[in-house]
């Protein structure tokens, strides 16, 4: 952790905000690969990618659906695509994407957490898909399931496939798991980190709390490169806090649909470019895609199966 090139990665879609929200939530397969390249274009060297049902928006782990986007953002971006492991399925259905694809990068999630998400539903008077009501109330009864074994077993698949972990820590306590699975040859140093908080069943989504995961962290991990997202108004605070600290940067429609000015995001696009000029105003370069790859120690795009 040092002020070395800002690598931002944008979270596009992700699993948690739904069609109702915003009527600019990327959905279809063209959106999402556009989206994907303008925010390369806008300065994000990653781009990680969740999927939807075309027709409805609703999350989705369809591996057609990836090998369908991934291939059209390779042909006209050098951004480092980095897909989710997380979302509803078995361990076998969530890494199907790092047998199928082998991506340079990955999302890993340290632990398994109770997301509330029924909060969300407060705003929403009309809904355009019948399936979005059940998913948020749903969540009041749903565990987001991630064992030891299980994530032993998706780092594994990582391993055998030469795909980089972003390791997603969503509470303090996955610090503590992060050194014991280093210490067990699960994970291998040094470690990319998200520390994702603000929703209800996360660390809350302040500038202590922030600055507490990270020097926890490097007590405990030692050298690691980390980002941090979260929803809500701490959105942009959080993200200029990481990079005054010498942080990279996420930044996306996964994790805020709103600008700091408390509009709503027309794209993606406007997310990174504000992400762009706080690094800027704080005298941090923007690495490129390649720089990125350089910087983590990724196997590099001609190594992908897309």
């Amino acid at each position: 952790m040092n002020n070395s090139k800002v690598i931002i990665m944008a979270a596009i879609t992700g699993s948690v905000y739904t069609p109702s929200m915003s009527p600019y939530l990327p959905i279809t397969p063209q959106q999402l690969a556009d989206e994907a390249v303008a925010v390369c274009e806008a300065g994000a060297a990653i781009v990680h990618t969740h999927v939807r049902n075309p027709e409805t928006g609703q999350p989705s782990l369809d591996i057609e659906l990836f090998k369908e986007i991934f291939p059209n953002i390779k042909k006209r971006s050098n951004v480092i695509l980095c897909p989710s492991t997380g979302g509803r399925g078995d361990l076998e259905e969530r890494t199907k994407t790092i047998h199928v694809l082998k991506p340079e990068m990955a999302s890993l999630n340290i632990g398994s957490i109770n997301f509330n998400l029924l909060p969300l539903m407060e705003k929403i008077k009309e809904w355009k898909f019948d399936w979005e009501k059940p998913f948020l109330e749903g969540s009041f009864d749903r565990t987001f399931q991630n064992t030891f074994k299980q994530v032993v077993d998706a780092a594994r698949v990582f391993a055998e496939n030469e795909t980089e972990p972003d390791l997603e820590l969503h509470d303090f306590g996955m610090i503590n798991s992060v050194a014991y699975l280093i210490e067990q040859g699960a994970l291998r140093k040094p470690v990319h980190i998200d520390i994702n908080v603000g929703k209800i069943g996360q660390a809350p989504a302040t500038i202590d709390n922030l600055v507490l995961f990270v020097r926890t962290a490097r007590e405990l991990i030692g050298d690691f490169r980390f980002t941090t997202s979260c929803g809500g108004k701490q959105t942009i605070n959080l993200q200029a806090a990481a990079l005054a600290m010498g942080g990279d940067a996420r930044i996306g429609m996964e994790d805020t649909l709103y600008l700091g000015n408390g509009q709503l995001a027309t794209s993606n696009v406007e997310l990174v470019q504000e992400v762009v000029k706080i690094a800027e105003a704080l005298g941090r370069e923007i690495a490129s895609p390649d720089e990125a790859r350089k910087i983590i120690g990724l196997k590099g795009p001609d190594k992908v199966s897309f």
